[in-house]
C-alpha cells in the first residue's frame, strides 16, 4: 500500500509541487480580506529566465527507492500561425514502483512569447488505469477556457480569472516573471491557476534565502512554501517546502514533501539548454 501510495504520486504531482504543489490537491482559495497576500507587485515581465531547448529531469524518490523519472522540456514553434513556446512534460513510475503501479504521464502547453499566458494545453494520462485526456483552449481576451474532454466526448466553456496558468506554463511563469527584489520574508504571493473546470488560487510563502548542496555542488537558493490541504496525503498545509536557484534561471532544485507516513523528495537530476549560467558556489 506504500509502495501504491508514493507511485501514484509521480509526475502529475510533481508538476504541482514544482508549479502548484501536486495535481490532486484542495488549493488555498479564500485570499480576500488578507492583506498579506501579494497577487501582482511581485511579477514583472521580463524574459530572461529560460529559452527554447531548455530541458530538466527530475528524480522523485522515497529515501534510497527511486519512485519515478519526470522530464520538461521548452522549444520555440508556431501555433495556428503564432510564434509560441511550447513546454512538454513527461512522468513515468520506473522500476519497483512501476511494477507496483504503472504511470504515463503526457502535458502539453502553448503559450504566448511576448508574455506567459497559455493557449491551448493538454493533459494525457494514465494513472494505474486511470485514464484522463483533456485539452483547455484559453481566449485570454474574453477570460474564457474551452474544455474537451476527449475520453467522455464532453465540452464545456468556463470563465476564468484574469491572467490565467494553466499547470505548465505556470512553471514557466514564475520562473520568468516573479521579482525576488518586490517580496520580503514571510510574505506570500498568489497566483491564479485553471485545472480540469475550476479555477484555482495557488499561494506560497517565501521564506528566504539558504545555500543547500545538490548533486552539481553548492547553490544558493530561494526558498519557499507552496500551501496544500492536510489530511490523506500530507501531515498538514505546511508539509511542503522547494527550493529554486537564486539566479536568473530559477531552476526548481529540490522538493521536499512529510507525507502522512514518511516523505518524498525531488531533487534535479539532469538539465541543458539553460539561457543563463547556472551560479554553482562550489562545485563537487
Amino acid at each position: 500500500m506504500l509502495l501504491r501510495t508514493f507511485a501514484h504520486m509521480a509526475f502529475n504531482r510533481w508538476l504541482w509541487i514544482v508549479v502548484v504543489v501536486f495535481s490532486q490537491f484542495t488549493l488555498s482559495q479564500e485570499i480576500q480580506g488578507n492583506t498579506s497576500l501579494k497577487k501582482t507587485n511581485v511579477l514583472s515581465a521580463h524574459n530572461d529566465a529560460f529559452k527554447g531547448g531548455e530541458w530538466f529531469k527530475f528524480r522523485i524518490h522515497y529515501g534510497i527507492f527511486n519512485a519515478s523519472y519526470a522530464t520538461i522540456e521548452v522549444n520555440e514553434t508556431t501555433w495556428e500561425g503564432k510564434p509560441v513556446f511550447h513546454a512538454k512534460g513527461i512522468g513515468r513510475t520506473t522500476g519497483l514502483a512501476r511494477w507496483f503501479f504503472k504511470v504515463d504521464d503526457y502535458y502539453d502547453s502553448y503559450f504566448a512569447k511576448d508574455a506567459v499566458r497559455p493557449l491551448f494545453f493538454i493533459r494525457n494520462i494514465n494513472e494505474g488505469g486511470y485514464k484522463k485526456h483533456v485539452t483547455i483552449r484559453f481566449d485570454q481576451d474574453e477570460n474564457k477556457a474551452l474544455v474537451d474532454d476527449k475520453l467522455k466526448n464532453k465540452q464545456g466553456a468556463f470563465d476564468t480569472e484574469s491572467n490565467i496558468q494553466d499547470l505548465i506554463s505556470c512553471f514557466y511563469y514564475l520562473r520568468n516573471e516573479f521579482d525576488i527584489s518586490k517580496i520580503k520574508k514571510d510574505e506570500f504571493v498568489v497566483v491564479n491557476l485553471f485545472f480540469d473546470e475550476s479555477n484555482y488560487a495557488f499561494k506560497f510563502k517565501f521564506l528566504g534565502t539558504e545555500t543547500m548542496k545538490t548533486k552539481f555542488g553548492d547553490v544558493k537558493t530561494l526558498k519557499f512554501r507552496p500551501y496544500v490541504q492536510s489530511g490523506r496525503v500530507f501531515r498538514s498545509n505546511e508539509s511542503i517546502t522547494l527550493w529554486v536557484s537564486n539566479d536568473k534561471n530559477r531552476i526548481p532544485l529540490r522538493l521536499q514533501a512529510t507525507l502522512r507516513v514518511g516523505s518524498i523528495t525531488a531533487d534535479l537530476d539532469e538539465f541543458k539548454g539553460l539561457k543563463n549560467p547556472f551560479e554553482i558556489v562550489v562545485k563537487n
